[in-house]
C-alpha cells in the first residue's frame, strides 16, 4: 500500500492525497449487506448526544464475522474488499461448503489464502484459536472480551496486540495503547495485524471529503457569546480564562480523565495505557 499525492491544479487537490491500498473487488457481496440508517448523532429520544453529525453519502452496513464460530472449516480468501463503515479494509471468504463471510483483512493475508478457525489450527496470518493456544510473543488482532461475544479489540486499520504471558486461566495482553490487561484463555483472537496500516497517513484536502463522511462543522468556543461557551465572550482574541479548557456544559476538557474508579473491569489491567 502507499500514498498517492495529487499535482495542486485545483484547491482540493493542492493537499488531497488518497490511498492507493491492495483492494482487488469494487463491488460487494450483495448477500452480506443491510441497510444502514442514518442517526445523526440522535438517541432513541430523538435528541443531540453526538454533535457535528449529519449529512454524508449513502451507505450500507457489510456484515462482519467477528465470533468465527464456524470451527475447523477451510475457507479460501475470494476478494480484499473496502468498507465504507471502517478503516480497515475486509476479506470475503468462501467455505468449502459454499458459505460466506466478511473477515477484518490482516496485513499480509491475499486472494487464494486459506484460513480456518479453531482449537489447534496452525500460527498463521488469518486463522483464529483461543489466545490460550496462541504462543506467546504472537502478535493477534480481533480479539474477544467476552467467549462467544466476538471481537472487540484491535480492530481498526493497522491496530495490533501482543500476547506476554499466561497467569492460570488468564493471557496477558498488551494493546497498541500500550495497556497491558488479563483476558480469559478460553476468548478468541486472529493471528496478525490489522492491515491498511497507512489510513492515518491520508490528507483528507478539502472540507468536502470530510462532509462526504457525514461530519458536520464545528465551531471554536472562543469565537461564541458567554452565554454559550464558557470560552466565549470578551473583546478581541482572548484567553480561555479559566484553569484548563472546558467543553460548552463546564466540565474539563482534553485529557480530563472520565473512567469510573470502581468499574469491575479494573481488576484486569495489569499496566494502564500511556
Amino acid at each position: 500500500m502507499a500514498i498517492r499525492n495529487y499535482k495542486p491544479m485545483t484547491a482540493g487537490t493542492r493537499q488531497r492525497s488518497v490511498l492507493v491500498s491492495d483492494i482487488t473487488k469494487s463491488t460487494p457481496e450483495k448477500s452480506l449487506l443491510v441497510s444502514k440508517k442514518k442517526t445523526d448523532g440522535r438517541n432513541n429520544q430523538g435528541k443531540i448526544t453526538v454533535r457535528h453529525r449529519g449529512g454524508g453519502v449513502k451507505r450500507k452496513y457489510r456484515l462482519i464475522d467477528f465470533k468465527r464460530n464456524k470451527t475447523d472449516v477451510t475457507a479460501r480468501v475470494t476478494a480484499i474488499e473496502y468498507d465504507p463503515n471502517r478503516s480497515a479494509n475486509i476479506a470475503l471468504i468462501t467455505y468449502i461448503d459454499g458459505e460466506k463471510a466478511y473477515i477484518i483483512a490482516p496485513k499480509g493475508l491475499e486472494v487464494g489464502n486459506i484460513v480456518v478457525s479453531g482449537n489447534n489450527v496452525d500460527i498463521k496470518v488469518g486463522n483464529t484459536l483461543p489466545i490460550m493456544n496462541i504462543p506467546v510473543g504472537t502478535v493477534i488482532h480481533n480479539i474477544e472480551l467476552r467467549p462467544g461475544k466476538g471481537a472487540t479489540l484491535a480492530r481498526s486499520a493497522g491496530a495490533s496486540a501482543q500476547i506476554l504471558g499466561r497467569e492460570d486461566k488468564y493471557v496477558l495482553i498488551r494493546l497498541s495503547s500500550g495497556e497491558t490487561r488479563k483476558i480469559l484463555g478460553t476468548c478468541k483472537a486472529t493471528i496478525g495485524a490489522v492491515g491498511n496500516e497507512d489510513y492515518s497517513l491520508v490528507k483528507i484536502g478539502k472540507a468536502g471529503r470530510t462532509r462526504h463522511k457525514g461530519f458536520r462543522p464545528t465551531v471554536r468556543g472562543s469565537v461564541m457569546n458567554p452565554n454559550d461557551h464558557p470560552h466565549g465572550g470578551g473583546e478581541g482574541r482572548a484567553p480561555v480564562g479559566r484553569s484548563g479548557p472546558m467543553t460548552p456544559w463546564g466540565k474539563p476538557a482534553l485529557g480530563y480523565k472520565t473512567r469510573k474508579n470502581k468499574k469491575e473491569s479494573n481488576k484486569y489491567i495489569v499496566t494502564r495505557r500511556k
